[in-house]
């Protein structure tokens, strides 16, 4: 559910600007991309007479701003609970000169009630500042995986993917950690989710943690994966040293991949949320086979049949990278690859879903998009996700 935009946005001011490291990261990057480099033309300029949107393009975010305190909110992926929905970004991309580099970490981009999405009001969250360790070792994987409140405190919280150490001997440890929302967004250290011995089956790493109310009580829980075709299912909701409420042995007739239903968790609308599980991981705006299970008072437990994920009906809008020359969008993206990062979310306040895609050209150069409902031909916003990782 989405929450009306009712609160004004206050920022505490500037963290700092950018030093000459990352100005200088940032303006080989513009040689790449760029919608906001001087020559450039604004993609989001004023056409026919119409009324320029409020829109960042490219570099214009590169300021950083503290994340504003919320009081929190029932929004999804609202991780400073000030009602406005935040996105979340894996893969960013990296300096050229460290193509080949370990990956930065998760990249948080805040929510704005004038532009959908606010580039300067980010964070960056990396295994080294916010992972738990395995006794003594921090991971070096930190991957975002899914998201809901499972404390119930209003401010929606983070489970990440990590790769603890493994002799391959024996059970492996748990690789998921959740990482809790809080007034000032993700911050402090995460925690390993805590999934009892009953409630796991064979020697297979507990992964794709899928959240949702599968038991019907208006509570989060979370489905993740277990061996030979069973899950664990956890109900909440969730201690903040990771704990469910309760959980009970796994439940078979699952695949080794979970997914939720799209759009809606519920397929059937009989107050508990369904699952899905298929073969291979399935990407978010693809189409894809799957089977259902459906809610019980016992969780994801009952066989409910084939399912079909489907893709975005006609083409996805492309983030409109540039080169520096500022030629056109064929040349300029010859080789990039756009791709879905959220389908059904509403950033920009309308109840109406907007479309996010980024658009990127190998490791080293990517642009973002904000398509609203209202303009699907016209993004709202772009930015890149050099802006992490530049400073």
């Amino acid at each position: 559910m989405r929450i009306a935009r009712t609160r004004a946005r206050t920022a505490a001011g500037p963290r700092g600007a950018a030093g000459p490291t990352a100005a200088t990261a940032l303006g080989c990057l513009c040689a790449l991309l760029l919608t906001a480099c001087a020559g450039s033309p604004d993609p989001a300029s004023p056409k026919n007479g119409d009324a320029p949107p409020t829109a960042l393009s490219g570099l214009a975010g590169a300021e950083r701003h503290a994340v504003p305190h919320g009081t929190g909110s029932h929004t999804p992926d609202d991780f400073n609970g000030d009602g406005l929905r935040d996105l979340v970004l894996d893969d960013l991309v990296k300096p050229a000169a460290d193509s080949h580099g370990d990956d930065a970490g998760i990249g948080i981009v805040y929510g704005s009630a004038t532009r959908g999405l606010d580039p300067s009001v980010r964070q960056l969250l990396s295994a080294r500042a916010n992972a738990a360790k395995s006794g003594d070792t921090l991971p070096s994987a930190f991957d975002a995986e899914a998201s809901c409140d499972l404390d119930r405190d209003g401010f929606t919280d983070l489970i990440v993917a990590t790769d603890p150490p493994y002799n391959g001997i024996g059970r492996p440890p748990v690789p998921l950690q959740i990482l809790f929302g809080s007034p000032a967004g993700l911050t402090g250290k995460a925690v390993t989710l805590r999934i009892p011995d009953r409630a796991r089956f064979g020697n297979e790493w507990p992964d794709h943690p899928v959240c949702g109310d599968f038991d019907g009580d208006r509570k989060p829980d979370l489905a993740v994966t277990a061996s030979a075709g069973r899950l664990s299912f956890l109900r909440g909701p969730f201690t903040r040293d990771g704990r469910p409420h309760a959980a009970g042995g796994t439940i078979p007739g699952a695949g080794p991949a979970l997914s939720a239903p799209e759009p809606r968790a519920d397929t059937d609308k009989d107050g508990y949320d369904d699952l899905v599980y298929t073969t291979l991981p399935h990407e978010p705006g693809t189409a894809g086979k799957g089977t259902l299970l459906l809610g019980t008072p016992d969780g994801p437990a009952r066989p409910g049949g084939a399912y079909r994920f489907r893709a975005p009906a006609g083409k996805l809008p492309a983030a409109p990278l540039r080169t520096a020359k500022g030629s056109g969008s064929s040349a300029a993206t010859s080789g990039a690859e756009t791709t879905l990062l959220q389908r059904y979310g509403d950033f920009d306040g309308d109840k109406k879903p907007d479309t996010v895609v980024r658009t990127h050209r190998g490791e080293t150069a990517d642009l973002i998009a904000l398509y609203p409902a209202a303009t699907p031909d016209r993004p709202l916003i772009t930015f890149t996700s050099a802006l992490f990782t530049a400073g």
